[in-house]
């Protein structure tokens, strides 16, 4: 399938506290993420920046993006290696690290997918299923640091 995909979100700002962005404590960093025909996302900055830490903020969003990608890449990648998966869990982990002058940028994100499989013949291949989901993931194709992943696979009845 080749083309060209196209999305669309609103982010709109939800922190004036009715002076604006008067001073940095002078506004909340909340967010409402809108797609059309789903559901809204709460969103601010992480706690360190002054946000709310019960909403998802950027590097969470990021993150789910990374591992959501993979995990529905390596179903593809399963299907297509005729391994079967019964389950599918991943702990995902990033690091991010600021340059001490405002900015920063993730060094690497690591996934670690427990995968279940029906049969343990199928352990070698459903191993090697997550370098083609890795190679073929849209979003870790687009980040410029590393996207690691530690699978686990156990056999389904074990």
């Amino acid at each position: 399938m080749n083309g060209e995909h196209h999305y669309a979100l609103t982010a709109t700002w939800t922190g004036n506290r009715g002076a604006g962005t008067t001073g940095y404590r002078d506004y909340d960093r909340g967010i409402t993420v809108s797609v059309a025909g789903k559901p809204d996302v709460l969103a601010s900055a992480d706690k360190p920046f002054r946000g709310d830490p019960a909403r998802w903020n950027p590097e969470d969003m990021l993150l789910a993006s990374l591992s959501e990608c993979h995990l529905l890449s390596y179903l593809y990648a399963c299907v297509q290696a005729g391994v079967v998966v019964t389950a599918y869990e991943d702990a995902a982990t990033g690091v991010m690290v600021e340059d001490g002058q405002g900015s920063g940028h993730f060094r690497e994100v690591v996934l670690h997918p427990r995968v279940t499989v029906s049969d343990a013949a199928m352990v070698d291949a459903a191993t090697a299923a997550h370098a083609r989901a890795h190679a073929t993931c849209f979003i870790a194709n687009s980040v410029n640091f590393p996207v690691r992943h530690e699978p686990t696979i156990l056999i389904a009845g074990d």
